[in-house]
């Protein structure tokens, strides 16, 4: 026998022992008991099944970004009452009240009002978001890597068997048939889409020799697209070391993966055409190239060419020892000027030297003599010059021409 205190008359607490387990309904109603003690909550989703009965209309309400669903129901009429139509993938935001069914053990969300998120609300959060993010600079053009020339090896992450994955690898094959692709093929919309392209971006940025990553889906509705602008894929997009393009092709409505890509393409066969160079091109720029140097190389050495023609032509080079022939001619010229100036200068000081010769035979003391002239001294060598300096019995020194004699004064 049990209380409402939830003990039996032995005291034991009604669930704690196996000897004094709950009832299904004793415990069906103390679920519904605190259920329905919670408040009323607001809740954001995705209407993914609709089951219409004369009564109740049930459906079940996703989570936008994930797996989760919960099962809400309204009444018919209310439904009925609503001036825009609730159908499957419509979004959705309702007030709702927990209601534990006890009968059924089952938990429902009785909803007290429901409201539809248009398309103009979407847009609004999504531009709020853009700007949020763009302020902290996840879009800035400083932050884009450059893509390699030539990868190694290429990131692809896309939908199972999609029209985009098929573009993508054959244009990149037609342009350079080497290429190699790692595709990581994934739910590109829908609850799982976020976390599973997600995790295929950090799974292909782990890899080293991959180069480039694309996340490739051909177009859609905005409604489609908008796992491409959820928050946490932009922000593993921008954590990503490795250069990512986006190539959702969709030009109207961009996703906010567009402005955080390192390049966004518009189209998966753009974004080919951006990750390869084009085989067919490169060669022919190689042999525009090779042939410009040529060219270059042919137009160089016909000018050498020309400037040996002109150095060989002249009679230096032409005729060798004309040069040396020639300088024994201005040898042979100088060194006979040299000699000419140099005898000029001979007879010259010759004839001065005879005339200097002449002059000193003039003037000189001796040439005085010759003429019969003497130079009288007495015995302190001093020149008797007048008569009356000398006197009778003096003995003098008397210098002529030819020697020297004394004489004495009578």
């Amino acid at each position: 026998m049990t209380h409402d205190s939830g003990t039996q008359d032995s005291g034991i607490k009604v669930g704690s022992v196996a000897e004094a387990p709950f009832a299904v309904h004793d415990i069906s109603a103390l679920l519904a008991d605190y259920i329905s003690r919670l408040g009323n909550t607001w809740i954001e989703g995705q209407i993914s099944e609709v089951r219409e009965t004369r009564t109740l209309t049930f459906m079940k309400l996703r989570d936008t970004q994930d797996e989760s669903t919960v099962p809400i129901y309204m009444t018919t009429q209310a439904l009925h009452d609503l001036n825009w139509k609730v159908e499957q993938g419509a979004r959705v935001i309702i007030q709702a009240k927990a209601d534990w069914w006890t009968k059924k053990g089952t938990l429902q969300f009785k909803i007290l009002q429901i409201r539809s998120v248009g398309l103009g609300e979407l847009m609004a959060r999504l531009e709020a978001l853009r700007n949020i993010l763009a302020a902290e600079g996840l879009f800035a053009p400083e932050r884009k890597k450059e893509l390699p020339f030539l990868p190694r090896r290429i990131g692809l992450i896309c939908g199972q068997n999609s029209d985009a994955m098929h573009d993508v690898i054959e244009n990149s094959k037609r342009r350079w048939p080497d290429v190699e692709f790692v595709v990581r093929e994934v739910p590109v919309q829908g609850p799982t889409a976020v976390r599973q392209v997600c995790d295929a971006i950090t799974e292909l940025d782990a890899i080293d020799d991959v180069d480039v990553i694309v996340v490739a889906r051909g177009g859609g509705s905005f409604e489609d697209l908008l796992p491409f602008s959820d928050e946490t894929l932009i922000r593993t997009v921008a954590a990503c070391v490795t250069p990512v393009v986006a190539a959702i092709g969709h030009e109207e409505d961009r996703p906010l993966i567009d402005y955080v890509a390192d390049y966004r393409a518009s189209t998966p066969t753009d974004a080919a055409r951006r990750i390869v160079p084009d085989v067919v091109t490169e060669i022919a720029q190689l042999r525009n190239l090779r042939s410009q140097m040529f060219r270059a190389v042919e137009i160089r050495l016909s000018a050498h060419a020309k400037d040996i023609a002109t150095i060989r032509s002249k009679p230096a080079l032409a005729h060798p020892s004309y040069l040396v022939e020639q300088r024994i001619v201005q040898v042979m010229n100088t060194r006979g000027r040299i000699g000419n100036h140099v005898l000029n200068k001979i007879d010259l000081l010759q004839a001065q030297l005879v005339g200097a010769q002449t002059a000193l035979r003039t003037l000189s003391p001796q040439g005085t003599l010759e003429r019969g002239y003497a130079i009288v001294r007495d015995h302190d060598g001093t020149v008797i010059r007048l008569s009356d300096s000398v006197a009778s019995s003096q003995r003098l020194s008397v210098r002529v021409s030819s020697g020297e004699f004394d004489v004495v004064v009578q």
